[in-house]
């Protein structure tokens, strides 16, 4: 079994505030790794300054380097836009890995809005990371509501595998500043830069070819 933590988003770019929230939740859920879900395209997100999904896949494997955190553009490999598609999908195809989802507290506050929430809920362990300005919306949202019930305490999370469904942990993580609104209005073409340092054909073949590896490598786990 190897405890897998699920960080979904469009990475528009990927910073250091990703890479804060998955090193603590390695660390709080005992995960033996996270895995970074760069989004082909989030319905709940308008497509005017999304870049590339090369370029952001490409500002994944950058941030991640030689971490426990694996970015992955699969959602393209399977074809699936909403979260409760590629989820059925990868518990379908990765049956010795035990998953939990992690979203920060802005997400929560929309949760409701998200394609069969409740049906998600009842697949995986969801684990929520404090966002500040966003944590009074998070606990007042409809779908928390019906959540509440499912809280689990934060000093019970790194046994989060033993938790029946549905189940909720609100993680307290120290609060990072960055934001990828603020770092896309500092350089409006940082896609572009990102471009320039890696070959297009190289980001392309990147993609693909990080698809293929991955299921050939986690095929035995």
């Amino acid at each position: 079994m190897i405890r897998t933590g699920l960080l979904g988003g469009s990475f528009n770019p990927a910073h250091r505030g990703h890479l804060h929230v998955s090193r603590e939740a390695i660390r709080q859920l005992g995960l033996d790794e996270v895995w970074w879900l760069v989004s082909p395209g989030n319905p709940l997100k308008p497509k005017a300054g999304m870049a590339p999904l090369a370029a952001r896949y490409a500002s994944a494997l950058e941030m991640a380097r030689g971490r426990r955190i694996r970015p992955t553009a699969i959602e393209g490999e399977l074809g699936t836009v909403y979260t409760v598609d590629t989820l059925t999908a990868l518990v379908r195809r990765f049956p010795k890995r035990r998953f939990i989802w992690l979203m920060g507290a802005d997400n929560l506050a929309q949760f409701h809005s998200w394609r069969d929430w409740r049906r998600i809920a009842s697949m995986v362990p969801i684990a929520v990371v404090a966002r500040p300005g966003y944590d009074a919306q998070a606990l007042a949202a409809p779908a928390m509501g019906w959540l509440r019930r499912f809280v689990r305490p934060a000093d019970q999370a790194r046994h989060w595998t033993t938790w029946s469904l549905p189940s909720l942990v609100l993680l307290r993580v120290p609060p990072d500043p960055t934001s990828a609104t603020a770092l896309r209005a500092a350089d409006p073409q940082w896609h572009e830069n990102v471009m320039e340092t890696f070959h297009p054909e190289a980001l392309r073949d990147g993609v693909t070819r990080g698809h293929l590896q991955q299921r050939s490598q986690f095929a035995r786990t």
